[in-house]
């Protein structure tokens, strides 16, 4: 069974408690935690990026440049396909050496003989919806270079409980019989 740390949040106040040291607690005192892992670990490597200027790509149609901020010292050049790339647009920005879902690594390449670095990310490309008509066109104040994970707030730790474990306890087949338990173990409201 995999448990959302942020969804146990809604129920039982976890402060202090980091969701490995509360793995390790659920293991000792009621089921067995297989697992602990960053839910869709990519966007703590995506980046809140602001589209500074799009140009026409000198060697083809449908390709635009873009000089894109990304809190860094140089604004980079990326090279972009989507129809809806424009200046001022605030993006999800993948960096070289950022690893995106299908272990699909971001590299420094030339494109049709113009140098990228990066990539502007559609919805799909993040693998949160089916949306690939276009880049994802992010609508935060979250300052330029910060995670998308965390400008979104879409950060989540995902524990793997063992199911067997809980086979008895049929209380414990949710997000809110696990945050009673929580509750019991820690005394948190």
């Amino acid at each position: 069974m995999h448990i959302s740390y942020r969804w146990l949040e809604r129920h039982v106040d976890l402060t202090d408690i980091t969701p490995q040291d509360l793995a390790q607690t659920l293991s000792i005192c009621t089921a067995e935690v297989e697992g602990v892992e960053r839910w869709a670990p990519h966007l703590s490597d995506v980046v809140v990026g602001h589209v500074v200027s799009r140009e026409k790509h000198p060697d083809a149609d449908k390709l635009s440049l873009c000089k894109v901020d990304v809190g860094g010292d140089e604004h980079l050049q990326i090279v972009c396909g989507a129809p809806n790339v424009r200046a001022d647009l605030k993006v999800a920005v993948a960096t070289v050496g950022t690893v995106l879902p299908g272990d699909f690594k971001i590299k420094k390449s030339k494109i049709r003989g113009v140098e990228s670095v990066g990539m502007i990310c559609s919805v799909r490309e993040l693998e949160l919806g089916d949306d690939h008509d276009g880049i994802w066109e992010l609508e935060t104040d979250a300052a330029v270079g910060t995670p998308v994970a965390e400008a979104l707030g879409l950060e989540d730790w995902v524990l793997e409980i063992d199911n067997k474990s809980i086979t008895h306890r049929p209380d414990l087949w949710g997000h809110r019989g696990i945050a009673a338990e929580i509750s019991a173990i820690y005394g948190a409201p």
